[in-house]
């Protein structure tokens, strides 16, 4: 694999964009930061490229220059992309495989946590979102105790509520109904 080049200072990654809100949304605030965006289902893939195109990108090019694009798993990626690469990750409302049985889909486990830790640069900062009461401990139980992470609550306030910097997704929207999101923001050690 070729490492995808960006006239940026920082690379970030997001895994599992869904409808690209976020995506676009990054972008558009941080064009000095280069986002890999991983998606596998086409649906998300489309809607975020026929949003860039009603936005006028094509006009530019296929994509802007601060963005490419994964569509396949993002696992397959990380084994591929050089240690010490990444200034942020983003994981954002995933499945959350509520099934006992299913728990081993989760993406937040010790094994892809030790992959970013690899891969993020000391400082960089990992970004986990849920609605899923289920998923909350679980997260907290992985990424808050996992060695290489610093949880950087310092209290209910910094995980209730989702940053300034932080766009909402339309799955965000969707589940504010229902379950109160939560924020967390770890800082590669």
């Amino acid at each position: 694999m070729v490492w995808p080049v960006f006239e940026t200072q920082q690379v970030w990654l997001e895994v599992g964009f869904g409808g690209g809100e976020h995506a676009r949304a990054q972008i558009a605030a941080h064009p000095d930061a280069g986002l890999i965006a991983c998606e596998v289902f086409e649906n998300g893939i489309c809607s975020l490229l026929s949003r860039l195109v009603e936005e006028g990108q094509e006009a530019t090019g296929p994509l802007p220059p601060n963005l490419r694009l994964w569509p396949n798993d993002a696992r397959l990626l990380l084994r591929a992309l050089p240690d010490g690469c990444l200034d942020r990750v983003f994981l954002l409302f995933p499945d959350p495989w509520p099934k006992t049985r299913h728990h081993k889909r989760r993406f937040v486990q010790r094994s892809n946590l030790d992959v970013l830790a690899r891969l993020m640069k000391p400082g960089a900062e990992l970004r986990l979102a849920t609605d899923d009461p289920s998923y909350l401990p679980w997260m907290v139980e992985h990424a808050c105790r996992h060695p290489a992470f610093e949880w950087l609550a310092e209290g209910p306030a910094d995980w209730r509520g989702r940053p300034a910097d932080w766009p909402a997704t339309r799955y965000e929207q969707k589940m504010l109904a229902g379950h109160k999101p939560v924020f967390l923001r770890l800082r590669r050690r």
